[in-house]
């Protein structure tokens, strides 16, 4: 999968690896920020198991 990321992006090895950061920051910000704010009202400490 990662391997068909990588070879469907434009460019030399460097731009790929800009544009994959680029990309991982984005969704990074979209988790932290938008998605995991939604989230935290539905789910309640002790729905969560730890072990």
């Amino acid at each position: 999968m990662y391997a068909a990321l990588w070879r469907m992006l434009p460019g030399p090895w460097w731009v790929r690896l800009l544009i994959l950061l680029l990309l991982v920051a984005a969704v990074l910000y979209a988790l932290f920020f938008h998605v995991f704010p939604w989230v935290s009202p539905l789910i309640t400490p002790a729905e969560v198991d730890l072990a």
